[in-house]
């Protein structure tokens, strides 16, 4: 283990790289979804920006206040911060198994983050960005508290489960309300929701709750949002495409006041002493997690730049300095809005010069063998099970890399991870490394030979092909298209082994072509050279393993690790003649087909059946019920040509119209309508 780094400042008149990947919410276990929509992806981002010299900072933690914390709290029979500490330790456990290189993995609650988070409150309220509004909650007389929708529990008034939630039905999957509506002036309900609780009771106490009114706070995203959308008109130019996509679906409804504050304990209080702002009324509330969560970002910035130094401003030179910071930001599409209306809003709202995302990154959904990842079902790989399957990090790393969710859903099949293994790894990387490296040793005395490859034309042209696919490398890495980038790693290390097989490198060749043999070793060593440092953010222990193979290592005996650098251009000399090279090592090993059987079924194999039998009949409902409509409206089309025919034929013949031959029809659109009906009722 090396020392610690330095914290590391922007560099003025540079570019600086600041990097965030979503915060993951702390109270359960992240899946290899959660892994590769955000933390994964941005650590390859911050290795490439750190091998290319760029002054570059990757910032995350755990977001560990909200509902769900005190509730899942609650279950343990254990308070927030014990909970908190807990899972905590878990995500950083497997993150770092994972070789995840944050500079600071922080955590929400510190007084960093209150201090910042009420600071943006404050200016956004004396701004006129903050209003108050009164509603009616539900109230628990018994402990004396408003209650988070969370926090009730009763019956769904629409499947009529009991176990509901104030906020949802798991059961039927609808959204609820924890009480049922008033009525309106017209007598109609006035509902958020699309239901609401049968027979409400606290979840502390089973207390029944009471309406009464209490006030919220609301920013006004209506008013900043001529602001947001004169922003996002130059912002949303390096995002990718379902990012500009969700955006704009809030946008295009209109912005409205959103509710910044929850009834809990475990959160950042609101501020008191504030012009026009009671105290009193707000005294038992804390920050809705949606609003603070994004300013974790900052907070924990500051625990990095400025530790031990509450009154340190070094975390500003990253946030407040948008002329020489770029901040690029990762997550998974469900946060997309949060990162793009909420926090930029909250941002311009102060009149700070804020530094505001100007790359950002979404995935879509990593599904799992054909289902869906679920943890209390068992089903799918979590971050602690890929330990368990004693397989390095850096082949999970790859594959879920190579299948990175980057503009539709992609799936993870244990097939293909085997065969990923196999066979781009085995046969392709590990077979170009093994060969080279241990020619080197047996034929040329573990020494780069003296050599001129510019005698050979085709040598030549290896090397402007290479140059070729860096160029392809870098422009991917830059625009964020880490698959590409990955793909191109892969092609140059085939171009490696094309060498090979192009100049049939064996006994015979340094035997009646002793030049050329030289020739190929050197060129051939300094192509993996190259490939290390290019493989360094996909692979990162891999590509030390290749550099220590060609004895290359860290400028102290305390740091071995050598340090990655990827060029603009690869002049193939960084391997000097007469360089003594190490000892071959195994890069990979072949997994047997039979872990495929083996791993499927231990994660989640029978549960995956049963969903999937059960999505399939769903899906085969929907299927009737769609071809049933269809029946339906040709049975309407057939009733009404034959009533226009029966009209026609009324002014030119005296034959007699059997009605007969509707009543089939009024009986096939009764059934087509009622099944229409549960159809509809299957999909809520």
């Amino acid at each position: 283990m090396g020392a610690p780094r330095k914290p590391t400042l922007p560099l003025p008149g540079k570019e600086n790289i600041l990097i965030t990947s979503a915060l993951p919410y702390v109270n359960n276990v992240p899946h290899l979804g959660n892994i590769i929509g955000s933390v994964l992806s941005a650590d390859v981002f911050a290795r490439f920006c750190r091998a290319r010299g760029l002054s570059t900072v990757y910032v995350c933690g755990s977001d560990q206040y909200g509902t769900a914390t005190e509730t899942k709290a609650l279950s343990e029979g254990v308070d927030p911060a014990t909970l908190c500490a807990k899972y905590h330790a878990i995500h950083k456990d497997i993150y770092d198994w994972f070789r995840i290189d944050f500079d600071v993995f922080g955590r929400t609650p510190t007084p960093e983050h209150t201090e910042i988070v009420q600071d943006i409150f404050t200016r956004l309220w004396n701004n006129g960005f903050i209003e108050q509004r009164e509603t009616t909650q539900a109230y628990c007389p018994t402990h004396d508290s408003f209650l988070a929708d969370r926090y009730v529990e009763g019956e769904c008034s629409l499947c009529h489960d009991k176990g509901a939630r104030g906020d949802q039905c798991d059961a039927c999957g609808n959204l609820l309300d924890p009480l049922e509506p008033d009525l309106d002036a017209s007598g109609n309900q006035e509902t958020k929701a699309t239901g609401w609780l049968i027979n409400p009771r606290c979840k502390l106490d089973g207390t029944t709750p009471e309406r009464r009114q209490t006030k919220h706070l609301y920013l006004r995203l209506d008013a900043l949002q001529d602001e947001i959308k004169e922003w996002l008109a130059e912002a949303e130019k390096g995002w990718s495409a379902n990012c500009v996509s969700i955006t704009h679906s809030w946008l295009d409804q209109g912005l409205k006041p959103r509710g910044i504050t929850r009834d809990l304990k475990w959160g950042v209080p609101i501020p008191t002493g504030l012009d026009g702002l009671s105290d009193k009324d707000y005294a038992k509330k804390v920050f809705y997690v949606w609003f603070d969560a994004c300013i974790g970002y900052p907070s924990i910035t500051k625990t990095y730049t400025d530790a031990g130094n509450s009154e340190g401003t070094n975390w500003e030179k990253w946030w407040k300095n948008p002329d020489e910071v770029s901040l690029y930001q990762f997550m998974g599409k469900d946060n997309v809005p949060f990162h793009t209306i909420i926090f930029p809003a909250s941002q311009l709202g102060t009149r700070q010069n804020w530094t505001k995302v100007k790359h950002l990154s979404t995935t879509e959904y990593l599904n799992y063998e054909g289902g869906k990842f679920s943890k209390s079902k068992g089903i799918g790989v979590f971050g602690n099970n890929a330990r368990d399957t004693g397989i390095d990090p850096d082949v999970w790393r790859y594959y879920l890399l190579s299948r990175r969710p980057e503009t539709s859903d992609s799936e993870f099949k244990w097939e293909e991870f085997v065969d990923a293994n196999n066979n781009d790894l085995l046969k392709n990387l590990g077979n170009l490394c093994q060969r080279i490296v241990k020619f080197c040793q047996a034929k040329l005395d573990g020494v780069v030979p003296e050599y001129d490859a510019s005698k050979f034309p085709a040598l030549q042209q290896h090397k402007k092909e290479v140059n070729k696919h860096l160029q392809e490398y870098i422009a991917d890495l830059k625009a964020l298209k880490l698959r590409a980038g990955l793909t191109a790693v892969m092609s140059i290390s085939a171009l490696g082994n094309k060498l090979l097989q192009d100049n049939k490198l064996s006994n015979q060749l340094i035997a009646e072509e002793p030049d050329r043999c030289r020739a190929v070793i050197g060129l051939a060593l300094n192509h993996i050279h190259l490939l290390a440092n290019i493989l360094s953010p996909y692979m990162p222990a891999k590509a030390q393993s290749i550099l220590k193979q060609l004895g290359v290592k860290g400028a102290s005996e305390e740091d071995q690790k050598a340090p990655a650098h990827i060029p603009d251009h690869w002049e193939a000399d960084a391997l000097k003649p007469g360089h003594t090279i190490g000892t071959p090592e195994l890069l990979f090993s072949t997994i047997p087909a039979a872990k495929i059987e083996e791993w499927r079924d231990a994660y989640g194999g029978e549960e995956l059946r049963k969903q999937k039998e059960l999505e399939a009949e769903k899906a085969a409902a929907k299927k009737a019920a769609r071809e049933k409509e269809k029946e339906k409206k040709k049975l309407k089309k057939a009733v009404a040509a034959q009533a226009s025919q029966a009209a026609e034929g009324s002014t030119t013949t005296t034959l007699p119209i059997h009605p007969a031959v509707t009543a089939p029809v009024a009986d096939g659109t009764a059934k087509g309508s009622e099944s229409v009906d549960r159809a509809a009722k299957a999909r809520e």
